[in-house]
Formats: C-alpha cells, structure tokens, sequence
C-alpha cells in the first residue's frame, strides 16, 4: 500500500498533457504576443490562398463584389463582438453592486476568513496583498509537514508507514518551498499569482492527507494524528483561497480586455470602413516580391479589420485554460492519469 504521492506531479506544466509549447502560448506569453501571432497567422493565409489559387488575384476580386461582402460583414461583426463584450462586462460590475446588507455579508466573509487563515499560519493579522497571503498560506502549509516531521522522527512508527509519511511530507515541503519562491515579488494582475497558485498542487496532497489519516488511524499515533490534521486544514484553507483571487484575476482580465476591444475597434472600424468605401482591386495593378499589391493591401486591410477577434480570442484563450485546469475544488482530481491512484490504497 503506497501513497502514490507522486502520481500527480506538482507544477501544471508538469501535469499538462501534450506539447507544453502551446501550453505557453495559452497561458505564459503575452497576450499582444499571441495577438500577433494569430495576425500573422491570418496574414500568411490569405497570401498563400491567393498566391495559390489558379485564378488570377484581380480577376477575383474584379468577380462580383467579395470585397464589398468581405468588409460589410467585417463591419458589422466588430461592432457586435464590442457590444457583447462590453455587456459582459457591465455583467461582471454587476457583481460588484449590491445593497449595504449584501456588502457587509461580503466583507464579513472576506474578514472570517482571513482570520481563519491567520489562526492557521499563526500569524496575529494575514497579509493583505494577495501574493503575500497566497505566500503566507502555502509556507503555513510547509511549517506544518515539518512539525508532523518533527513529531515522526520522535516516534517509532512501521517502516513501510514511516516511509510513506516521509515522502509525502517532503512532496509537500518541496512543492510548498516553488511556489513561495515564485510568488515573491509578484504583482497582482499579472499572470505570475495565479500560476504559482496553479503550481501548487493542494487537491493530490489533500486527498493523500486524508486517506493516511483514515487508513492508518489505528497505527498513527495522537501526536502524529494531530498534526496531520493541521496540515490537511491548511490544505483546505488553500482552495477556497485560490478560487477566490483568480475570481478576481478574471474579473481584472475582462476588464483589460474591454479596454483593449475600446482601443482596437476604433482603428479596426476605420481601416474596414474606408476599404468599403475605396478598395477598387482594378486601381491596384502593381507587382511587389512576386506578389500582386491587390493581394497585400486586401491581406492587411483584412487582417487589421479582424483584430478585435484576434484580441478577444487571445484573452479568451487564457481565461478557458485556467478554467479547465481549476474545475474541480479540493481533494478531486479529473486528470485521467491520477484515477488509478485509488487502487493503492486498497
């Protein structure tokens, strides 16, 4: 019977299936970055569809209106993809609105908590920046597998049960000792909380915790029984902490994204509108690096006209990543690659 501790890796790039090269892309990279990657993307095709195309580029584009069409519907999708952004963010002000009554419960919450989470890393007031907290809860977490530690060395205990508390302990400590490191110095709003949050993998050593505690109950002492119940509340003073700041990272994303849609649609609507109105492709006739100008102008007046999409798809992508990989709170673990785990312990 083993503890499997390791069977779910710590860092969520280790627990990522798949090339973590685009994990990067989803998560890590700048949001202008990927924004200018997708441009690109975008860019490159349709030279590459034009260049390919048996037809003559001018010939297409002189055949019908697709032009017209093509900036017509650019036009009209810019100016709905605003709208409905900026009414998911009056959705998400709303939540900030409420009667006196509902506010006070917030805040009684908000200080019921903190105080639980101070009672826990023994300090007298919990930090107020949340990178500090998080980093106060997460080296609370490490304090208390060493004072079970501690304790086991002063036991004798099986060896096989020695053992097991051994490493599950340190798989704590070691995990504990990343994130702290990671999360000092960081700023709220960035990317950087929430991933080293994402790094700590509190669900797995939650539920690791717990079946020690239920499985070796006769065999633990008091001492050792006391103090893994410490560490286990700890643990579960992370989850609700975690979800609760990246509540707040996503409400800030959205906000960001509102204000970059606002900065893009200006200058996306002005480049869509002004080709409606003066894009002839039979007044462009020249020939730039083997490449029509009809089909350059088109390639970029198409892709600026899109940036609005390019932008929300960016953020988006980012904002249903986490989501993905934060579904679950506490000791459930969705990844197909831990669900064997039960096994061990039978």
């Amino acid at each position: 019977m083993t503890s499997d501790s390791g069977e779910s890796s710590d860092t969520m790039r280790e627990r990522a299936a798949g090339d973590t090269r685009l994990l990067w892309l989803l998560l890590d990279a700048d949001r202008w970055l990927v924004t200018a990657i997708l441009s690109g993307v975008l860019f490159c095709g349709i030279l590459a569809v034009g260049l390919l195309h048996p037809t003559p580029t001018l010939t297409l584009l002189t055949r019908g209106d697709p032009v017209e069409t093509l900036f017509q519907a650019l036009i009209t999708g810019t100016i709905t993809a605003v709208t409905l952004v900026l009414t998911l963010s009056q959705l998400v002000l709303s939540q900030e609105l409420g009667a006196v009554g509902d506010q006070r419960e917030r805040m009684d919450g908000s200080m019921q908590f903190r105080a639980d989470v101070a009672d826990a890393v023994d300090t007298p007031v919990s930090p107020a920046e949340p990178s500090a907290f998080l980093r106060s809860l997460v080296r609370g977490t490490a304090e208390r597998a060493e004072n079970v530690q501690n304790t086991l060395d002063e036991t004798n205990l099986d060896q096989d049960l020695t053992e097991l508390l051994t490493t599950y302990l340190e798989d704590v400590r070691t995990n504990a000792d990343s994130v702290t490191d990671q999360l000092e110095g960081s700023t709220f709003g960035e990317f950087d909380v929430v991933k080293a949050a994402l790094n700590y993998n509190y669900s797995w050593k939650l539920y690791v915790g717990r079946r020690i505690r239920e499985s070796y109950a006769d065999e633990l002492t008091d001492d050792i029984d006391d103090s893994l119940a410490e560490l286990v509340g700890t643990l579960e003073l992370f989850g609700p902490a975690r979800e609760h700041f990246k509540t707040l990272y996503f409400q800030w994303e959205i906000s960001d994204l509102s204000r970059t849609l606002l900065y893009v649609a200006v200058p996306a609507l002005t480049v869509a509108v002004t080709s409606l109105l003066f894009f002839d492709a039979r007044d462009i006739l020249g020939v730039t690096a083997g490449v029509p100008d009809v089909l350059w102008l088109l390639a970029a007046t198409t892709t600026v006209s899109v940036l609005p999409f390019t932008v929300l798809l960016s953020y988006i992508l980012r904002i249903v990543t986490i989501t993905k990989r934060t579904l679950a709170i506490g000791p459930f673990i969705l990844r197909e690659t831990d669900r064997s785990a039960d096994v061990d312990w039978e």
